[in-house]
């Protein structure tokens, strides 16, 4: 598949994000604990080198444990201070103020022996469309202060959002990068749902999820749709018993594709073939 998306508003947020990072103490980044590497931004990092970062494995509560301790570890290895979030429920969110705070210890007591004992911590919070942000906010803030919704692009401009006293945090669009070198970077970004399904073929889309799939976790989708997976068995063949499994049939017997591949979908990015993670650490990385 040819995965390009790269809309106007994506360079205006690129603007939004350098200009106002001289006036933020903290970079926060949620990446999904599914896919943390294909979901993080690279540009964040060649934009704020040298802001403290915290990044939040989020959806933490979709992912393979396991795996999110590992991906943990790694990033940690990276320099960056690791948080696993699940906005829905809030698990690890108020963590997320006791980080930030431990990290700017020392500048909030050098502020203070100088007498600004009131200045907040001012933080930048950045991800990729889709990857929970709104909600990860409005848990934290205790209110609606960020509209939500589980499609991506639906935070269009920044706004400066009052968490509690002492600390305030800047929220951005989402935002992609121009161009994926990787495939399958931009299949994981698909599979999750940050790319938009209408600029998608989601029939071809959920063949490479049942490819990958089989690869990764191969009794999910034997478990989930109760089906008989031979050896020999293509990606077409098991989207069709999957759709003739689950009735999806239409006139002159053919498989409605388009009904089967977005229930596929909606049922991965849900968490309802289980808890897993596309993606694996390498040391390489």
């Amino acid at each position: 598949m040819n995965i390009q998306w790269y809309p106007g508003h994506m360079t205006k947020t690129k603007k939004i994000i350098i200009e106002n990072l001289k006036i933020i103490d903290i970079v926060i980044e949620l990446v999904d604990a599914r896919a943390p590497l294909s979901s993080k931004n690279p540009d964040i990092d060649v934009f704020a080198p040298n802001k403290p970062k915290i990044i939040l494995l989020n959806k933490a509560d979709l992912a393979d444990k396991n795996i999110t301790r590992q991906w943990k570890a790694w990033y940690e290895n990276q320099g960056a201070h690791v948080v696993e979030v699940n906005s829905i429920d809030g698990a690890g969110v108020n963590k997320v103020i006791q980080v930030s705070r431990d990290i700017m210890k020392d500048k909030i007591e050098a502020d203070r022996k100088r007498g600004r004992i009131n200045r907040p911590i001012r933080a930048m919070i950045v991800g990729i469309p889709n990857v929970g942000k709104s909600t990860f906010i409005n848990k934290l803030s205790g209110k609606a202060s960020a509209k939500t919704g589980d499609r991506p692009g639906v935070t269009k401009g920044k706004q400066w959002i009052k968490i509690r006293k002492g600390f305030e945090l800047l929220d951005t669009p989402g935002i992609l990068w121009p161009k994926f070198e990787d495939k399958n970077v931009a299949l994981d970004l698909a599979f999750i749902g940050s790319i938009k399904d209408d600029i998608l073929d989601v029939v071809t889309l959920s063949y490479k999820l049942i490819e990958r799939l089989e690869t990764i976790e191969p009794d999910a989708l034997t478990n989930r749709y109760k089906i008989q997976i031979e050896d020999q068995d293509s990606p077409d063949i098991i989207f069709d018993k999957i759709a003739r499994k689950r009735g999806f049939i239409i006139a002159g017997g053919e498989v409605d594709q388009l009904r089967t591949a977005q229930i596929l979908l909606d049922e991965f990015r849900a968490g309802k073939l289980g808890n897993i993670t596309i993606e694996r650490p390498k040391d390489d990385n």
